[in-house]
């Protein structure tokens, strides 16, 4: 059976998944895609909203381009030290540079988007 474009894999209760995209796709396309980790802790409405929000914006504006990782910081607090997170939630993009953090629960879209440097779409 062949994966999915969109894999989801929950670990247990603490609300950490994977969404890849574009894994069947050729190295450039790779190379040029968004890869982001979002910081909750526990399943609070924010985090559960900022969650929704990511996942909203994500198919939107990048479709199949991004890489999410949810990470719970109440299951794995190394990951706040590892890295120098002090509120949540947290979305941080890693590639492609500049890094980038963004704090709350990412409902200013336009904000979200500047803020990874991306285009939004224009209305069709």
């Amino acid at each position: 059976m062949a994966p999915e474009k969109h894999e989801s894999r929950d670990r247990g209760n603490n609300h950490s998944d994977q969404d890849k995209t574009g894994e069947n796709q050729d190295n450039e396309h790779l190379r040029s895609s968004v890869q982001l980790r979002l910081f909750v802790s526990g399943s609070t409405s924010r985090s559960q909203q900022a969650i929704q929000n990511l996942r909203q914006i994500c198919e939107e504006h990048l479709q199949g381009q991004y890489e999410l990782e949810v990470i719970d910081l109440a299951q794995d607090p190394g990951q706040a030290r590892q890295h120098q997170i002090l509120a949540v939630p947290t979305l941080l993009k890693e590639l492609p540079p500049p890094l980038r953090k963004i704090v709350g629960d990412l409902s200013e879209k336009e904000k979200v988007l500047e803020g990874l440097d991306i285009k939004p779409k224009e209305p069709e």
